[in-house]
């Protein structure tokens, strides 16, 4: 018998068009683009402070030469003027006395309401203090001053500190109403079952962890009433002036002393930058612990 073979031969089948997936292409970087924008922002910050520090230790006569704005003589007569004989370090003391406590007192009040306005959907409650941080503070210097004049107040650093408070307080209301909102309940209600009432869970549990918010609103705070004009111009006294008012009496009517008005608004100035350059990490982590829910 023949043994027959049957060969088979491999049907190749043809392989379906599979489609490639396209490599998304990667954002096109533009180093050159954000170095021109990061050196512009960082000049038009730092030009005016660098001219200011540069003025202080010219006089008037090399401020307005063209010629010398480079180079020239360099003198600590407006240091001396400001630091010395005009007194400047009791106008230093006011203004930190004044933004010491408007900012402990306002953190007194205004934490306590931003927590009952956070727990509590305090809705239009939260809107009056909105109305009162809106409101511009020029339109109530007229009525505070009648008010306080009739209590015998105009002068004092009692006035000052509450009429700074008029704006802090509601700052830190709403940086901390933020804040608690995204601070979840369970560790409260936690406290509550193991024997807690409702205010020792509050300053046990949620005053410790919240702060991160309590440091950027009493910065924030300090920062605002270390700078005001406005108020301490129109309610502070000869005794109680503040450094921002204190700047003021080097413009005259006739004249203005630039040699003095830089020096002091670099005694101004530089305390307030050192606070934030030392707290900048405080202000970023309070501003954006409220940004998300958790």
């Amino acid at each position: 018998m023949t043994e027959t073979v049957t060969t088979t031969r491999a049907v190749s089948r043809p392989i379906p068009n599979r489609q490639v997936p396209r490599r998304r292409r990667k954002p096109r970087d533009y180093p050159i683009f954000r170095v021109v924008v990061l050196t512009t922002t960082v000049v038009l910050f730092i030009a005016p402070l660098l001219w200011m520090l540069v003025a202080s230790f010219k006089t008037n006569v090399d401020i307005y030469d063209s010629g010398k704005t480079v180079l020239f003589t360099p003198t600590l007569d407006n240091y001396a003027n400001v630091l010395g004989r005009n007194n400047y370090f009791d106008f230093i003391f006011n203004s930190f006395w004044v933004a010491l406590w408007s900012t402990v007192l306002s953190l007194i009040l205004g934490v306590p309401a931003a927590y009952a306005m956070s727990r509590f959907s305090m809705g239009r409650s939260a809107m009056v203090v909105l109305m009162a941080r809106i409101i511009p503070g020029v339109s109530l210097l007229v009525p505070w001053y009648f008010i306080f004049a009739n209590l015998r107040l105009v002068g004092g650093f009692s006035v000052l500190i509450l009429s700074h408070m008029f704006v802090a307080l509601p700052l830190i209301v709403y940086i901390m109403m933020s804040f608690f909102d995204s601070m979840s309940t369970e560790l409260e209600d936690a406290a509550q079952v193991d024997g807690l009432t409702a205010i020792g869970a509050f300053m046990r549990i949620t005053l410790p962890l919240s702060a991160p918010g309590l440091a950027t609103a009493g910065i924030l705070s300090f920062i605002f009433s270390w700078n005001n004009f406005m108020f301490a111009l129109v309610l502070a006294g000869a005794n109680t002036k503040t450094l921002p008012v204190a700047i003021f009496n080097f413009v005259s009517y006739a004249s203005i002393d630039w040699g003095g008005l830089m020096s002091a608004s670099v005694v101004v100035t530089v305390p307030i930058m050192v606070i934030a350059l030392f707290t900048q990490k405080y202000i970023v982590a309070g501003l954006t612990a409220g940004a998300t829910k958790g």
